[in-house]
């Protein structure tokens, strides 16, 4: 990660202090170089006359519980079934969490995934196996091993505007308490790592108070575009003093040849536009719902509007040991309004066609509820990677599929066992990535993209 010894807070000619300009996204605040963003673009094949695909992941971090979202047992006993009760869907004879109807209600426009399994219960081994398609991390060892999806995606694809940058975190792109933790590009380099929006505001629970809105860094850049670039030499120069105050770290290469293209990325009035969230209808916005998880999905669909290749939302604190119904039962529900919303909302624009969103966390709960935490010994479920359920929809998946099942606790799949790569490659392949590339690493080993690099043959 880039870091930049922040000095003296002296104001440049455009009336922008360095302090400024690094909360402008230009630098370390949003977590990384703009600049080296754009290189993902530089070096990435040119686009063909194909539709270009966006991705919106939703990011449902500490594992939420198969039973009550999209593979619930109400036959079981209910110390397996868990609190909440079953409904019926627009497919005949399949059922959601009765927290869930609005996925209810559009079950014929998405698919799920009932058997998904990569055994661990590990958070870190679940985070990093989930988002880059391999066992990689662990609690022992939390590093990532293996470049995420956004990263490969960006890496391979490129951005789809030219003044936007091509995978964007919101509010910041993390991982268990690790920015960006396998969100990460790995060994394919820093310049290909999420665009953080806001760290400041990062790891906001459900039920969180604050009001989520614009960036900070964008009232930094409250004059006029003209008036900023009219300056723009003396901002040149103030940046290249930056320079100095650099890392030892492959950052700087990326600054050296990129950095005019990143000042007016951030000055374009399309990319100001897009992440000034303030400016979105009220009405619609409520569709989504009021909390920050609600508000930062419809962030996500502005962000891909304008042109965001990869848009990752993070809706953290899902480790639910106790409490169950309190803790799934207020945020599954937040969750099905806010993507219930982004659905329609895509639709309604015409981008759900060239945009995939996937719902997901790093594992699964376990099928029998325990007795609670010694601090609050009301029942919840503990850490479970045998059985994973998953949401896919848009970017040309085919809808109303409900994919493999599992037996009659949620324990296991009986049926079409699936792992993290098989569900990776399905997105790559809807994008027209080829399945079969290598990259190299950190030694120059050529590394296929995925181990499991089969698609879902019922999505395809």
């Amino acid at each position: 990660m880039l870091h930049v010894s922040m000095g003296q807070a002296g104001t440049n000619c455009a009336g922008m202090s360095r302090r400024s300009a690094i909360r402008a996204g230009l630098f370390g605040a949003t977590g990384l170089s703009l600049a080296g963003l754009l290189r993902a673009e530089a070096t990435s094949p040119k686009p063909t006359n194909q539709p270009e695909k966006s991705v919106i992941l939703i990011w449902l971090d500490g594992g939420p519980s198969q039973l009550e979202t999209y593979d619930p047992k109400p036959g079981a006993p209910v110390e397996v079934r868990g609190p909440f009760g079953a409904i019926s869907t627009k497919l005949p004879g399949v059922q959601v969490s009765e927290l869930m109807p609005h996925t209810a209600k559009r079950l014929d426009q998405v698919s799920i995934i009932r058997s998904l399994a990569h055994g661990t219960g590990d958070h870190f081994a679940g985070g990093h196996w989930m988002t880059t398609g391999r066992f990689g991390a662990t609690t022992a060892n939390k590093d990532i091993k293996s470049p995420s999806m956004g990263s490969v995606i960006t890496h391979v694809k490129g951005g789809i505007a030219p003044d936007m940058p091509p995978y964007v975190g919101l509010p910041a792109a993390q991982t268990i308490y690790l920015y960006p933790g396998y969100m990460g590009a790995a060994y394919l380099g820093n310049h290909l790592e999420p665009f953080q929006v806001n760290r400041e505001a990062s790891y906001l629970g459900v039920d969180d108070g604050r009001r989520v809105s614009s960036p900070p860094w964008l009232k930094n850049f409250g004059k006029e575009r003209a008036s900023l670039l009219s300056d723009r030499q003396s901002l040149l120069t103030q940046i290249d003093q930056f320079r100095r105050d650099l890392d030892a770290s492959r950052m700087a290469e990326n600054l050296d040849q990129y950095q005019q293209r990143a000042i007016e990325m951030i000055l374009s009035g399309k990319a100001r536009t897009a992440f000034d969230f303030d400016q979105e209808n009220p009405r619609l916005a409520d569709r989504y719902g009021s909390s920050p998880w609600a508000r930062y999905t419809m962030m996500a669909r502005r962000l891909v509007e304008a042109g965001v290749r990869f848009v990752t939302v993070d809706m953290p604190h899902w480790d639910d040991h106790s409490n169950l119904e309190r803790g799934h039962g207020r945020k599954v529900r937040v969750v099905d309004q806010a993507v219930g919303a982004l659905l329609d909302d895509l639709q309604d624009r015409g981008l759900l066609e060239t945009t995939i969103v996937l719902v997901m966390g790093e594992f699964g709960r376990t099928p029998r509820i325990n007795k609670g935490l010694p601090n609050d010994p009301v029942p919840g479920r503990d850490h479970w990677g045998a059985a994973i359920s998953a949401m896919i929809a848009g970017g040309g998946i085919p809808r109303g599929v409900v994919v493999g099942k599992t037996n009659d606790k949620a324990e296991y799949p009986t049926d079409r066992a699936l792992a993290p790569g098989n569900l990776l490659a399905t997105v790559y392949h809807h994008l027209g990535i080829d399945l079969n590339l290598s990259f190299k690493d950190h030694t120059g080993r050529p590394v296929p993209i995925l181990d499991e690099n089969e698609p879902i043959a019922e999505l395809i």
